[in-house]
């Protein structure tokens, strides 16, 4: 059992979920979009909001790949699987899953809100997802409520916007 990602049409990633899961009904075990969970100002008030961690992309669980390939095909929109050079399957490597199962709620694929304070010049963590993973962070806005994490997926090296706040400085 694989996670294979698909590339779909920017802002149409849950259409798109749907459709794979209903083109491909017998070989997909999970279709999903991973989100993160971000603070955002509206009216003057901080609202929790939901965005997508990987804009563009739908994540599939399937054993059978070339059934979903297959499948692929008769989805009305756009929708291509990430392949090897030799157009071959790549599932996700066993990190890149580590990571996702790691940061990510595995039931709503959402990857929480964090919160720490700042001790001098370096961050901690106190809950969340990046508690104990603080070296992982090589970027923090405290105005926006954000950090950046490096991680290796797709064959390279992306930074990734998640949600950090921070309640106090020392």
């Amino acid at each position: 059992m694989g996670i294979y990602v698909v590339q779909v049409v920017g802002g149409q990633e849950a259409r798109a979920t749907e459709m794979i899961a209903r083109y491909a009904q017998g070989a997909v075990e999970d279709c999903f979009t991973p989100k993160r969970e971000v603070m955002r100002r509206q009216s003057g008030q901080w609202r929790s909001k939901l965005e997508k961690l990987f804009p563009g992309y739908v994540f599939v669980r399937t054993s059978t790949p070339e059934v979903l390939c297959e499948a692929l095909g008769r989805v009305p929109a756009f929708t291509r699987m990430l392949t090897s050079a030799g157009d071959i399957c790549l599932p996700l490597s066993d990190d890149e899953v580590a990571w996702i199962n790691t940061f990510t709620n595995a039931e709503t694929h959402v990857m929480e809100m964090s919160e720490g304070i700042i001790e001098g010049d370096r961050v901690v963590v106190t809950r969340g997802p990046l508690k104990g993973r603080e070296a992982s962070i090589t970027r923090i806005d405290r105005h926006k409520r954000l950090a950046w994490v490096d991680m290796d997926v797709f064959g390279r090296s992306k930074s990734i916007r998640v949600g950090l706040e921070i309640v106090s400085k020392r």
